[in-house]
This record gives structure tokens, C-alpha cells and sequence, in this order.
């Protein structure tokens, strides 16, 4: 008895100290618990919100999600990508490699390459082990009840598993925050993704209204600074193409040969298509000793047609671009291509 006192002693003391450690290590959840500890918070998500019944869109997000866990720190776990069946727009990183977003994030930001944005932020926060290191602070700072599994090594999912939501909920630091935006950025490059993509998910979360205070929202460094970061990073890898812009009508130019935006479209402001466009424009250039001018190509995703460089995304026609002349989107697309054409010959 006296000895589980002073060891009870020791442990609170200890928990006092590591709750003062700005960015604690995961110390005692080791990468199997993570993983039973993220399938259990996952099925209670499932359960709660129930998957989008859209096996296509679901396959496009994991192939999106796939190419950024291929390239991250961590390969120790197996990740997932879903879509949950609910409007809000946010997006969720469950330790262990699990990954959601909900379906209006999926309606408010159409393009993958915006999407590869916010899943390269989420998953840094799995592979810097983010919520399992609050979540171990939390746990100690409480002095909770699983201090004998934790000694012993023990695994108690379902009494360790509350503390996991909440550390979830509870959100992340803002040293983790800068780390997830600049880690999340160095993955988009890993893995070929339009370097431009972080700027404008950023740009695109930040115009939402009345944001909710968890997922993508939580204690997120000052805004404008991460924003001002986020295009500073594209920028140093130097970036070729540059936004021009009169007022509000944005081109993109490489100096030789200029290429016009369409207008705002709904979330999709012309700033944010012509950022995309650059980028895109960048990574042919990057990932091509010559470039061929009929490898452009055109796929219709429900009303708007995306234009693509074999598989590098590039720009998007809305109904909104068509003009009488065109009648409709895809001929506006093709119309479109012939300008890249010009511009991959030009340049």
C-alpha cells in the first residue's frame, strides 16, 4: 500500500511536468494501440453521420488521399480516405490513419488538387502523431483511471478511446498547425500536386462563414499570417507562370504567352482558378522535358468540364465560361485547349 502510494505520487508529478511540455512526444501508445484506438473512434463516426453512398466519389477521394500517404513521414500505418454523409464543410484525422471528410467539403471544393490540400494537412497531423500526443497529455493531466494499463502496457481501448475524442474535439496546438501546413505542403510536392493547392484551400476555408471550432478550424494559427506562408512556400520553388490581376478579372502569364480566367463561380473565385491554372502550368513544365500540345485532355464531371495535362489538373469550365458562340461547356473546353496548345508550342 505504501508503495502504491509514492508510485501514485510519482505519477502525478510526472503528469504535472509532462502537461508543461509545449510539444510532448507520444510517450506509452505505442503505433497497434494507435491503431485500435483509431478504428474505435472511426466506426463511431461512421455510425454517427453514416458514408456518402457514392462508390465513385468515394474511390476518387482514396486515389487523391493515396498518392499524399504514399509520400508522408509515416508508412507504418495503413490509411483510409471516406467521405461522411453530412453537408458540413470540415474534415477530420483520426490517429491510425483514418481520414474523413465530410460531404460539403467535397461540394465546396470540386478540383482534387483542393482536396489533395486539405488531405495533406490531415494527414500530418496522423504521421506527427498530433492527437495521440494531446491525447496522452490529457490523460496524464487528468489522472485518469488508465494509469495501470499504461504502467503495464496494457491495452484498454474502450476506457482509452473517450480521451482520443476528446483530444480530437479539443483541437491542436498552433505549433501543430504551422507544422501540419508546412509538412502538408512539402507532401503535396512529394507527390507532384499543384503547388498552389495548400494556398488555395486555405484561401477557400477562410471565406467561410460562421466556421464551426474543430477539424480544419481548430486553434488555427493567425490567418493571415498563414496565409502570407502558405504563398510564400509555393512561391520559393519558383514558379513560373504569374496571376495577373485588373481589378477582378485574373490571367496567367509566363512572359511569352497569356492565358484568360473565367469569372467567379459560386466558391470558386477567378483568383483561386487562376492560381490552380498556374501551378498546373508549373508542374507540365517541371515533370516534362517537351511538351506535347495534344496530350491535353478534357473530362466532364457533372456540369463543368476539367481540363487536364495527361494527369496534371489545370483549369475547370463552368456553364458559367460558355459563351452563345461555344453552347456548351465541353465545346468551350476544347476552345480552351487550343489555347494551351498555343501556349505549350509559344513558350
Amino acid at each position: 500500500m505504501f508503495f502504491t502510494r509514492i508510485l501514485l505520487v510519482l505519477i502525478l508529478v510526472c503528469a504535472t511536468l509532462f502537461s508543461s511540455i509545449p510539444n510532448a512526444q507520444a510517450a506509452f501508445i505505442g503505433t497497434k494501440q494507435e491503431i485500435e484506438l483509431g478504428a474505435k473512434v472511426a466506426a463511431d463516426l461512421e455510425k454517427k453521420y453514416g458514408l456518402l453512398n457514392d462508390p465513385e466519389m468515394q474511390e476518387r477521394l482514396s486515389q487523391i488521399g493515396q498518392t499524399i500517404a504514399a509520400v508522408s513521414d509515416r508508412q507504418d500505418l495503413k490509411y483510409s480516405f471516406k467521405i461522411l454523409n453530412n453537408n458540413e464543410i470540415n474534415a477530420l484525422a483520426v490517429p491510425g490513419g483514418y481520414i474523413y471528410v465530410f460531404k460539403g467539403l467535397i461540394d465546396y471544393m470540386p478540383t482534387e488538387e483542393e482536396l489533395a490540400g486539405v488531405l495533406a494537412h490531415e494527414v500530418t497531423h496522423i504521421a506527427k502523431k498530433h492527437s495521440v500526443n494531446q491525447m496522452e497529455k490529457q490523460m496524464w493531466t487528468t489522472a485518469l483511471t488508465m494509469i495501470g494499463a499504461a504502467i503495464s502496457g496494457s491495452s484498454n481501448i474502450a476506457a482509452m478511446a473517450p480521451y482520443l475524442n476528446e483530444a480530437i474535439m479539443a483541437g491542436y496546438s498552433r505549433n501543430d498547425e504551422r507544422q501540419a501546413d508546412s509538412v502538408g505542403f512539402s507532401y503535396m510536392l512529394r507527390a507532384k500536386r499543384n503547388p498552389y493547392g495548400m494556398y488555395v484551400t486555405m484561401r477557400k476555408l477562410n471565406d467561410i462563414p460562421n466556421k464551426p471550432n474543430y477539424g480544419l478550424f481548430s486553434s488555427h494559427p493567425d490567418t493571415e499570417d498563414r496565409l502570407n506562408k502558405a504563398k510564400s512556400q509555393a512561391e520559393s520553388i519558383g514558379i513560373k507562370p504569374k496571376v495577373l490581376a485588373d481589378k477582378n478579372i485574373y490571367r496567367v502569364t509566363d512572359g511569352r504567352y497569356t492565358l484568360p480566367v473565367g469569372a467567379t463561380v459560386g466558391s470558386n473565385k477567378s483568383e483561386y482558378r487562376a492560381y490552380l491554372l498556374a501551378g498546373g502550368l508549373h508542374n507540365i513544365v517541371q515533370q516534362n522535358k517537351n511538351i506535347d500540345p495534344y496530350r491535353f485532355i478534357s473530362l466532364s464531371s457533372g456540369e463543368r468540364v476539367d481540363i487536364y495535362y495527361d494527369d496534371i489538373y489545370l483549369y475547370s469550365i463552368y456553364p458559367q465560361d460558355v459563351t452563345a458562340q461555344q453552347g456548351s461547356a465541353n465545346t468551350a473546353a476544347n476552345d480552351y485547349i487550343e489555347l494551351l496548345r498555343t501556349w505549350a508550342v509559344q513558350r
